[in-house]
């Protein structure tokens, strides 16, 4: 008679579990790319200053006095402080940074040597460790030791000169996208030399740059200029080099973004627009034709989109399966059906105050969970709780 056994299976875990990793970061780029570790189950130690995180006083801030971004950003996160200008302190900290897998920080080049938090001092006593460095301009060349923020790296790599109206004046992005690139270039980083170390178990030093993060998604500019000599500049919210692509306005004032420029897709907009003929008119005819005439292109679909609302135009492009979207501001994007049915907005609790808004982890793996643990709280709250955890001296 044959027997089974039921093999009982551990559900599967984080794909970071058991990893450690010490944040001597502040602002935003090291903290993001600390959170994204933390998104995928590493244990983050977070180090601030005494008076915290400059980040705490950024924006709506919390009935603690804390703002509300500090608590999402940092969700899922061991809250430690010490002053590393001070020698126990940075000998504390240089105690915790040997238990860890990774340490993130994105102080300017050369700076945390003095108190021997720098990758050579740490990796001379842990060949094992990966060290993260995040800065304006990288570890070495003449802007080295100059202090970058975001905004910079955004107008020497490139960004503000292609963005905004052509004739008007450079533009930022709404948000700090010098910081989420190279925060996201770090995580990635780092989890890539956690696989490498998986294999001849030996650490890295890994060299992030804002300013190097912004000019790697310039796109096709830098390919176009070396060989063509082409300088890109703002083009609005067009595309130079496909059309048309652009943003237009409603019959009751609102904004709907539009992208027709495959040949396929503007077939299909042309019939949607009730001139099926243009698709066969020289001037739109192909590509490079609708860039050479985007001007009159654009006018004719403004034109028919301006006799829409914008419920009518949205309906109208997804029934002819033409991309396009509603420009949405917060409110409309937190209320958006597809935005509700992924469970994009997730309300994280805090273990000292309301819950607390964040974003959901963008990946979803099919096996393995992502984390999003409570919000952060007050500075030094698991103080006590790392020392004792990893057996770190507390006397002076």
């Amino acid at each position: 008679m044959e027997t089974h056994t039921t093999e009982r299976r551990e559900p599967p875990r984080p794909c970071l579990d058991g990893v450690r990793v010490l944040e001597l970061g502040s602002s935003i780029a090291g903290p993001t790319a600390t959170k994204h570790l933390a998104d995928f189950g590493a244990e983050v130690i977070k180090v601030e200053p005494y008076d915290g995180d400059q980040l705490r006083s950024w924006g709506t801030l919390a009935p603690d006095g804390s703002s509300w971004w500090f608590k999402s950003l940092n969700r899922n996160k061991r809250l430690v402080k010490y002053d590393v200008r001070k020698e126990h302190d940075a000998a504390e900290v240089r105690a915790i940074a040997l238990t860890c897998d990774v340490v993130v920080e994105n102080f300017r080049p050369g700076w945390l040597a003095a108190f021997g938090l720098d990758a050579a001092s740490l990796r001379a006593q842990k060949p094992s460790l990966i060290y993260v460095s995040i800065s304006g301009y990288g570890q070495d060349g003449p802007y080295a030791q100059r202090p970058g923020y975001g905004s910079i790296a955004e107008s020497i790599g490139g960004f503000r000169h292609i963005t905004g109206e052509p004739g008007g004046p450079p533009l930022r992005i709404g948000v700090s996208i010098a910081d989420e690139l190279a925060a996201l270039y770090a995580a990635l980083s780092a989890a890539a030399a956690l696989r490498a170390r998986e294999v001849d178990g030996r650490g890295d030093t890994i060299d992030i740059s804002l300013t190097e993060s912004v000019f790697s998604l310039l796109e096709g500019v830098l390919p176009d200029f070396v060989h063509g000599g082409r300088v890109a500049g703002p083009e609005g919210n067009r595309l130079a080099t496909v059309a048309p692509s652009g943003v237009y306005r409603t019959a009751d004032d609102r904004w709907i973004a539009l992208s027709g420029n495959s040949q396929p897709i503007f077939r299909r907009l042309t019939k949607a627009m009730g001139a099926p003929g243009m698709a066969d008119d020289e001037r739109f005819a192909d590509n490079q034709s609708r860039v050479a005439n985007v001007d009159e292109l654009d006018a004719r679909v403004g034109s028919w989109i301006r006799t829409l609302t914008l419920a009518e135009a949205d309906r109208i492009l997804a029934d002819h399966e033409i991309p396009a979207g509603p420009i949405l501001d917060i409110a409309q994007i937190v209320d958006h059906p597809q935005i509700r049915a992924r469970g994009a907005v997730q309300m994280i609790p805090a273990a000292d105050g309301p819950p607390v808004a964040s974003y959901r982890p963008v990946p979803r793996f099919g096996e393995r969970p992502m984390v999003t643990g409570s919000a952060a709280g007050a500075v030094g709250r698991d103080q006590d709780a790392v020392r004792e955890a990893l057996r770190v001296n507390t006397k002076p």
